[in-house]
């Protein structure tokens, strides 16, 4: 209670100065009028002694206590008695990440110390800033200035700072004197700012020191070092570990330093690291140490208590470590390794099989992270070759190449493992094959998985079936969906590998072709000799086969061409074409399959009139791998009629077939060279003959304008997704349906990133909790079949996702909690049908839908909202079952008696204004309008800054903490609603919008 009065009164300080007292007037005797006395108001304050008011200030501020002074002689007497025993003074009140007090200048903190003659130690000198020297005739604060402060402090021990310059004066000028806490430079940056500097000395006090950012010469042996923590730090000397030595070294830390590129000046390093008995955590990052050095050091030290004590052991982006050096450090810290981060040149199967090998047991086991990238390299904007001008290290990691079988290991070995995480590992496959008899994963609660395509989701599914004790699910880039049109054209997921479908599909289609055809020239050709047995070996005639497969697919097209775009000069083009194939082609049969050409050439010719004024202009100028297919079918049929009518081919043909069959004798073996060169000769002419036309498209669209006839009729365009040949085009195809389905028993919580699924199910996760999806661009759909506390779900950026249905099936689920929905929808919705979905539909919740227009996001109301709506449903069940008040119902029949607004329901509105965003709250919750209106009670807390100017409804700053509490404010609420019959549900879903990426652009958002 002094401690509140003293705050009060300190505050009202500032404004009206000194306290005075206060008299009134008061009459005695009766109401008639009396003798009127001065009746004064007991001073409390000043009735205290000086012990007590100076044990009051030690749970005061240094501010608060200084503002003391002003208030009364008393006080003044207390507070300076008070700074004169003070040993302990804190400037930044506890909050080490905060800067002290702004004012100072060099006489005045020389005088506040002065007052403090037993101070011992001193916490919180962080000071916004500091001038490097004094100005004459300029009163500022600077470092010479705090210098002789200090000075003044005949007794101070440590002093608590985060300024480079002046603890670097400190150890200089006052050696004496320890840096309390952790030293943190709070301007640390990359690149690293050339003024930043530090100059650590051998007789430096200090235990925990954090550099990021800073330029040191090097680092020297430092008896009380016991934390070092060294990020972007720049080591100017050429051998920087020369006197390294820590023996009370605990933590040590190096990431992302410039230091030396020989890796032999790391010798010194690991050396003094053995060294250090105590030594519990090893994080190197992008340290080029030598290859095999930690094996050897480990040989040499581990009797001794080298690398024992090792809880923590962190390897990432360090080029020359080997295998051996790894191993050799987690198994001399066996016995307490806790955590475990492997970089991806090191995470390998033979590193799990040889530690296998060695029967050891971990005990205290619990995290591993495969493929460990550090994050500043995820996250920096820079090229390598950036980061090696400023110094790194020049590192480029490739993916993990652990296999399912390591993984298999990987729990063999550690027995007792509790958090997977496995980053970039593209070799990893079926999951459920990690699950043996001797791998049960049966302590795994945390599964994070990041950057794992090669993943078969049907395998993860029955993987996550069977952990016994899994709670928390974390995907990130997983399962992404297949590239449009690589699935029509038979290729993998965006790796480049396969086989067209358009060249196979063509090559099937064509083979039954073949077989007609070829059967009708065996009954032509049965008085020919018999042709001589082919030269070549299988391996040739597969190439030959692969070749030509390719020049009939270029044919069609050329041909298609032609037929679309110049109908009128197709007959030339074709005889030109085929003429310098025959010409070029004698030494294999330029066309095996040309009576379809010809037979199309003649048919052409007696149909050309006819076709130009037809197909001139409904042809498009885009073809489109439809219509080539349909006129190849088109000219497959004409192929047999003419065949079944005994009409012989084109004279073309047997002079091809006898040039063919010459060249094959006379050539021998250099027919194979030969067709090589024919098949690569024909490909050349259509594609020079395809690109020429595609020049002068133009021109020959113009002139077959005047063959039109009538214009070309409107029609619907149907999908396409199945009749696509090449990647490049015009298709509309649908998402390839990935269903992830969730069956656990602790399954807690999932969390989705940039995943490539589009259907989320969950069928039976008793324990289900929470769904965070972002960023997931095919995600469309929930079912949930079995999740009854299921409760928070996030789903922010989620471009196709369907609303309507995911909020059905939430809002279908039993009423056994109260849940929140928050969406960050990326294009615009209707509130109006959406109001009419929620609010008409069979849910028996009450329900708010919040519209929330901050941007960048604010998280604030949302956050509010889960402190606050578990307290209106709180009354409402209270009041259900044990004041007898009656149950709302929400079924079909009484969708059906409500068809109109408000639906049976008591919907109003809440608007205002939050940080400068607008927000709106359409509701039917009971009981929230009359408590945002009452007053404040006696429980009544201030010490929170939000208020009804800042967010929807602050119960705290009006003291409605319970729902006890609040059912006396809304007492006349609960009659009225009693009396009119009006019951209540149990619980309550609020549906939070945030339109902030309604454009269609994502907002970057820290919180997602």
């Amino acid at each position: 209670m002094f401690v509140c009065l003293f705050k009060s009164l300190s505050s009202d300080t500032e404004v009206m100065g000194p306290r005075r007292k206060v008299s009134k007037l008061q009459p005695v005797g009766g109401s008639g009028g009396g003798e009127l006395v001065l009746n004064e108001p007991k001073d409390y304050i000043n009735e205290l002694s000086h012990e007590v008011l100076c044990h009051i200030f030690r749970y005061l501020p240094m501010k608060d206590i200084m503002c003391m002074e002003c208030l009364s002689r008393k006080l003044r007497e207390a507070v300076t008695l008070y700074l004169r025993v003070v040993k302990v003074v804190d400037l930044c009140a506890g909050r080490w990440w905060e800067y002290m007090p702004s004012g100072f200048t060099d006489s005045s903190f020389l005088l506040l110390l002065k007052k403090m003659p037993d101070l011992e130690q001193l916490y919180g000198l962080h000071p916004r800033y500091l001038e490097r020297r004094r100005v004459r005739g300029y009163e500022a604060f600077s470092i010479p200035g705090v210098l002789e402060a200090l000075q003044a402090c005949p007794n101070l021990l440590g002093v608590e700072t985060s300024h480079l310059e002046l603890v670097e004066a400190i150890w200089n000028y006052m050696p004496q004197v320890h840096i309390l806490g952790k030293f943190r430079n709070r301007n640390g940056a990359f690149p690293i700012p050339a003024e930043n500097k530090l100059t650590i000395p051998i007789t430096a006090k200090i235990q925990t020191l954090h550099l990021v950012g800073v330029n040191v010469p090097e680092i020297p042996c430092v008896s009380m070092l016991r934390h070092l923590y060294l990020k972007w730090v720049r080591l100017t000397k050429p051998q920087p570990f020369k006197d390294f030595l820590c023996v009370s070294l605990r933590t040590f830390v190096m990431r992302n330093c410039a230091g030396p590129t020989n890796s032999l000046k790391y010798v010194p390093l690991v050396t003094g690291l053995a060294s250090a008995r105590n030594l519990e955590q090893l994080e190197l990052v992008r340290v080029p140490f030598l290859g095999g050095l930690i094996q050897h050091v480990v040989e040499d030290s581990w009797r001794s208590g080298g690398f024992r004590n090792l809880h923590t052991i962190v390897f990432g982006a360090c080029k020359n470590a080997l295998e051996v050096d790894l191993g050799y450090l987690i198994i001399t810290a066996a016995r307490r390794l806790h955590e475990l981060r492997i970089q991806p040149s090191l995470t390998k199967d033979g590193v799990f099989s040889a530690l296998k090998m060695a029967e050891l047991e971990f005990p205290q086991f619990e995290t591993l992270h495969l493929g460990y990238v550090d994050e500043f390299l995820l996250q920096c904007k820079m090229t390598h070759l950036e980061l090696v001008k400023y110094g790194l290290a020049d590192v480029i990691e490739n993916p993990g190449i652990i296999t399912d079988i390591g993984i298999k290991v990987v729990n063999e070995v550690f027995t007792n493992i509790k958090y997977l995480l496995i980053y970039n590992c593209p070799h990893l496959h079926n999951p459920h094959h990690w699950i043996t008899d001797q791998s049960r994963w049966s302590r795994l609660v945390d599964l994070t998985l990041v950057r794992c395509h090669a993943i078969k989701l049907e395998s993860f599914s029955q993987f996550i079936e069977l952990l016994p004790s899994l709670e928390f699910i974390c995907l990130d880039q997983m399962f992404r969906e297949p590239p449009k049109g690589c699935a029509r054209v038979g290729l993998s997921a965006g790796t480049g590998i396969g086989v067209s479908s358009a060249l196979v599909s063509n090559q099937n289609s064509n083979n039954d072709n073949d077989n007609n055809n070829n059967h009708h020239h065996h009954n032509n050709e049965a008085n020919l000799p018999p042709a001589p047995p082919p030269v070549v070996n299988n391996i040739n005639n597969n190439n030959q086969r692969r070749r030509h497969t390719v020049f009939v697919f270029l044919e069609k097209i050329f041909q298609q061409f032609l037929r679309d775009h110049c109908p009128q000069r197709f007959n030339i083009y074709i005889y030109i074409y085929m003429w310098v194939c025959v010409f070029l082609g004698k030494g294999k049969t330029p066309l095996r399959r040309s009576n379809n050409v010809a037979v199309s050439v003649t048919s052409s010719m007696d149909q050309t009139k006819a076709q130009v004024s037809d197909s001139s202009c409904e042809k498009s100028c885009q073809v489109t791998s439809e219509q080539i297919k349909a006129d190849m079918k088109a000219a497959a049929e004409n192929s047999r009629r003419t065949s079944s009518k005994g009409i012989t081919t084109d004279a073309l043909e047997t002079t091809e077939r006898s040039e063919a069959d010459s060249g094959t004798v006379r050539g021998g073996g250099s027919s194979e060279a030969t067709g090589r060169t024919g098949a690569t000769a024909k490909i050349i002419i259509i594609s020079i003959s395809l690109a020429y036309l595609l020049r002068v498209k133009s021109k020959l669209l113009r002139c077959s304008v005047r063959y039109v006839s009538r214009p070309r009729a409107a029609v619907r365009r149907k999908r396409m997704a199945d009749k696509s040949t090449s990647t490049s085009d015009p298709v509309t195809e649908d998402d390839h349906v990935q269903i992830l389905s969730l069956k656990s028993k602790n399954l807690v919580g999932i969390t989705l990133t940039n995943c490539g699924i589009t259907d989320l199910v969950l069928k039976d996760c008793p324990k289900m909790m929470f769904i965070h999806a972002t960023r997931c661009r095919v995600l469309k759909q929930l079912r949930v079949e079995s999740a009854p506390i299921l409760n928070r779900f996030d789903y922010a950026q989620c471009k196709k996702l369907d609303m309507e249905q995911v909020l059905d099936q939430i809002l279908r689920m039993p009423p056994e909690r109260n849940r929140i929905i928050y969406m960050r929808p990326m294009h615009q919705i209707d509130s109006v049908a959406l109001e009419r979905l929620l609010f008409q539909g069979p849910y028996p919740y009450h329900i708010a839908i919040v519209h929330e227009f901050s941007n960048p996001p604010n998280i604030r109301n949302k956050v509010r909202i889960r402190s606050w709506m578990d307290t209106i449903a709180n009354i409402s069940q209270e009041l259900i079952k044990y004041e007898f008040f009656p149950e709302a119902t929400r079924t079909e029949e009484d969708v059906k008696k409500y068809p109109k607004y408000p639906w049976g329901r008591d919907i109003y509105t809440l608007e205002g204004v939050v940080d400068g965003a607008p927000y709106s709250m359409i509701t039917d919750f009971p009981w929230l309008r009359t408590l945002r209106s009452a007053d404040p009670n006696s429980y009544a807390r201030y010490d929170f800054e939000d208020d009804e100017s800042t967010t929807i409804y602050a119960p705290r700053r009006k003291g409605q903490l319970s729902a006890d509490i609040c059912m006396e404010t809304i007492g006349e609420e609960i009659s009225e609603r009693r009396q009119s019959k009006k019951g209540v549900f149990q619980r309550v879903v609020v549906l939070f919008l945030h339109h902030c990426d309604t454009p269609g652009e994502p907002v970057d958002d820290d919180y997602i």
